[in-house]
């Protein structure tokens, strides 16, 4: 059985500046961004309608609002909407932690949308340029879950080879260390799924539809190993919050992808 190793959070000191490990990875999971939309971007059919670099680089600038503000948002709206019903300025204080990935990803949408209406492009032509790029994203979020150990995992058999104690869940309890699940299933496996569906041109909206699906369902999965947070533990059916949030994400992306397809067929 192993233990966290307890990384200490700050990666490097200069003087009075710390930088932390989470930001590291937050500053990755840009430039793998960058890189892979730009490799996009410079393929068929995004190179035959003009996209560039600039134009990636302003994608990230609208994605990251669209996180910061959407995720905030959806934590307030998702998860504790008793409490900031009572304490709203408590809303805007995102310093003390608390957002939602499924709000990040509305919020995403809503800046995806506002930045093809100022290109004059199409939301799914953009949607579909960046849906590959996103998970090594998200693999490096998870990666920094795992450094700050938080975000545990349920109980696991003490027999399991990689159940590890986490000193930050208050108990000696073996436990799945599911931010590194979240890292192979949401993170590699997504990309690799998802760069290779994408690497030849679809139909306008198929591969925002196939990241939809895929990221729901390898969400869903990953939720059973992950402990519910204390403050809702499981909701009906047994199921997390995340799992439900996640159902109307596979639904949409599923309507997507057929529309998408009778689209092409008309």
């Amino acid at each position: 059985m192993l233990v966290h190793p307890q990384f200490d959070p700050i990666a490097l000191e200069l003087g009075p500046l710390a930088i932390h490990w989470y930001g590291l990875t937050y500053l990755a999971a840009f430039g793998l961004f960058v890189w892979l939309a730009t490799i996009r971007a410079n393929r068929p059919p995004y190179s035959t309608a003009g996209w560039t670099r600039r134009d990636v680089e302003d994608l990230l600038f609208y994605g990251v609002l669209g996180v910061i503000v959407g995720g905030r948002i959806g934590y307030v709206l998702f998860y504790k909407p008793g409490y900031y019903a009572d304490n709203p300025l408590e809303a805007l204080a995102v310093w003390k932690g608390g957002m939602a990935f499924h709000g990040g990803m509305l919020g995403v949408f809503v800046a995806m949308a506002l930045f093809a209406r100022a290109r004059g492009r199409r939301f799914f032509e953009v949607t579909d340029l960046i849906a590959p790029c996103v998970p090594t994203g998200l693999a490096m979020g998870r990666l920094g879950n795992f450094i700050n150990g938080e975000l545990w995992g349920r109980a696991a058999d003490p027999s399991l080879p990689w159940a590890m104690i986490y000193p930050q869940s208050g108990s000696s309890l073996p436990r799945h260390p599911s931010p590194l699940y979240q890292f192979a299933l949401e993170g590699l496996l997504l990309f690799a799924l998802l760069w290779w569906y994408g690497r030849k041109p679809r139909a306008t909206g198929k591969v925002s539809g196939a990241f939809l699906v895929g990221y729901g369902v390898l969400r869903f999965i990953a939720e059973y190993f992950r402990e519910p947070d204390a403050f809702l533990g499981l909701l009906a059916w047994n199921l997390s919050m995340g799992q439900w949030l996640c159902l109307p994400m596979v639904a949409a992306g599923v309507a997507i992808w057929v529309w998408a397809d009778r689209r092409t067929q008309a």
